[in-house]
Parts: C-alpha cells; sequence; structure tokens
C-alpha cells in the first residue's frame, strides 16, 4: 500500500475505531451546560439483551473474576513471586498487589488460554471459553457506496489527528481506575449499540465500535471511572470526532468521548469518577445531539455496557 493509500485506510477506518456516528458534518456550535448534577448519571433505560454475568476461577493460585463474552473483562490477581501472566498469548502487567486487567475484543475467539508462570518456573495454562454475542446485523440490498476521496488538506489533517489518537492510547499514566466498576458517563436511551453493523450485499460494513447515548446538547459527562487525560481536542474539533476526549484508566483500558460541545479538562489532568468532563453536544461527523462513549484496551473494542453498574 503506498503512503497515501495507508493515511486513506486510516482516515475512514478510525470511523470503525472511534465509532464516528451519523453521516454528515455537526455544527461547532456550544450549547448552554446543563445544571450541575449532584451525583454521577444513572444508567439509561433501554431495551437491550440482559448482560452476562460474572464468573469467577482460578489456575495456580491466580484468582480471577471475568465476564467471559465477547466485549467483556477480566480482572484477577496473582499470588507475589508470580513470573508471568498472559492471555491468549498476550503478556498482562501486574500491578504492586499482584492485580490485573485484560478484555475480550469484539471478535474475540471462542477460547483463549489465561496462562500463568509461578515462582518456580512452571507454567500452568487454563482454557477460557469465551461466549458469542448475538449482534445486532442488518442486511441491506444496496452496494456499498465508496467513500468520497479526500483531498490532500484533509489526508494531511487526519494524518495529524489518527497520530494523536494513537498515542493518547498507549500511554501510561499508572491509574487505577481500571480496578473500578464503571459509572454511565451521561443519561439518555441508547440510540446505537456496540457490536452493530449493515451488511452491503454480502459486503460487511464497519461495525460500531462503542455505544450512543441520546442525552441532550449541554448535558453533563461524566467520568466513568478514575484515570488521566490522554487527548483532549479542546481547541479545533477532529474532522470525524469533533471535540475529542480520551482518558486513560491504566492497564491498557481507555476511554474516548465523540462529539462534545466543550470539554472542562485538559490533557495531563487527573480525573475521579464522577467528575464532570464536558458537555454533549454533535460536533464532528454526527446527524445530532448525543455521545458515543467507546473502550478499547490494547487495541481490542469492548462493550461499555459489560463495564458499568447494573441499571437496577
Amino acid at each position: 500500500m503506498t503512503p497515501t493509500g495507508a493515511v486513506l485506510r486510516g482516515a475512514f477506518s478510525a470511523i470503525a475505531v472511534l465509532g464516528a456516528c451519523g453521516a454528515s458534518q455537526g455544527p461547532a456550535a456550544t450549547p448552554p451546560p446543563a445544571p450541575a448534577a449532584a451525583t454521577p448519571a444513572q444508567a439509561p433505560k433501554t431495551e437491550l439483551p440482559a448482560e452476562p454475568a460474572p464468573v469467577a476461577g482460578a489456575i495456580a493460585g491466580v484468582q480471577y473474576q471475568a465476564k467471559l463474552t465477547q466485549g467483556g473483562w477480566l480482572r484477577g490477581k496473582a499470588p507475589a513471586g508470580t513470573r508471568a501472566v498472559t492471555l491468549g498469548g498476550t503478556a498482562l502487567a501486574l500491578a504492586a498487589d499482584g492485580a490485573f486487567f485484560a478484555a475480550f475484543d469484539r471478535d474475540a475467539p471462542a477460547s483463549l488460554s489465561l496462562a500463568t508462570t509461578g515462582a518456580d518456573g512452571l507454567g500452568l495454562s487454563l482454557p477460557l471459553a469465551i461466549a458469542p454475542r448475538s449482534w445486532r446485523i442488518e442486511s441491506i440490498d444496496v452496494a456499498k457506496r465508496p467513500g468520497k476521496l479526500p483531498d490532500a488538506a484533509f489526508r494531511e489533517r487526519r494524518a495529524g489527528e489518527l497520530a494523536r489518537i494513537g498515542a493518547a492510547r498507549t500511554r501510561d499514566s499508572q491509574t487505577a481506575g481500571w480496578r473500578q466498576t464503571m459509572v454511565w458517563p451521561a443519561t439518555g436511551r441508547i440510540s446505537g449499540e456496540f457490536g452493530a453493523q449493515r451488511i452491503y450485499r454480502g459486503e460487511p460494513g464497519a461495525y460500531h465500535a462503542g455505544i450512543d447515548l441520546a442525552a441532550p446538547a449541554g448535558a453533563e459527562i461524566r467520568a466513568p471511572a478514575d484515570g488521566v487525560v490522554t487527548l483532549a481536542a479542546t481547541g479545533e474539533p477532529f474532522t470525524l470526532e469533533g471535540h475529542l476526549l480520551i482518558v486513560d484508566h491504566g492497564m491498557g483500558l481507555t476511554s474516548a468521548f465523540l462529539h462534545c460541545s466543550d470539554l472542562v479538562v485538559h490533557e495531563g489532568d487527573s480525573v475521579v469518577q464522577g467528575q464532570v468532563l464536558g458537555h454533549v453536544g454533535m460536533t464532528g461527523r454526527a446527524t445530532g445531539p448525543h455521545l458515543h462513549w467507546a473502550l478499547t484496551w490494547r487495541g481490542r473494542r469492548l462493550d461499555p455496557r459489560l463495564f458499568v453498574i447494573a441499571e437496577r
């Protein structure tokens, strides 16, 4: 692939990576902030399939809890002296107390091995069955339309945006938000499900890589967990994501908030669960006000519904 081709591919694949919503550029006007809320947002009311219950297990003294399904997570703790823990061949970082975190991509395979190497150098492996999901798939009897070829100015600008996004996703701020059960960042009906996808005469389109909350313009966006801001597009909005915010929760787990009307935090700020980060808008590629919230772990795309406090 030529360098130009790579930029073009990146420009449009980022729609799937961060889950830009809608087909047209929304206005960048900033609605007035909503009144301050006394508590973090409650989970939205919605008619979606029931979430899987967490399960617990152990291997060679390594304890874990997990939602063993595509888009889910795994938290565990290894005994002192453990040399290594891996999931599917990926080495997991161990905190000072032996705790660790991992997660499962939207398209994770049916089985992944959790392996550990103890203080004595002996290794053990436990296969984990990853439950498949029934995604909302819509088959369309029309051909997939090719995207409009962007001009040189767009390609140059988009390349810089993608570089910032990539850097923000890989920073390690040593924060501990990954240990927390998350809260909803905004209140609103779920208007876009994680994993939803259209098939155009047999050709798959990009799936929705986050969750959309139909919150009104100006509604507060709150931190779902503790973290550090690694990207805050407080100046000129990004071409697709608008005023984009990325928060590192530690251990490779990050949240991204798209289409914000404005942000009230800056890069390098430490934030705590429930803290106001900005306000809902429709900047970037959006057809109406809403919050798109995306979670990733080391490039794997995760379902935010599986990380939050239950809606009851």
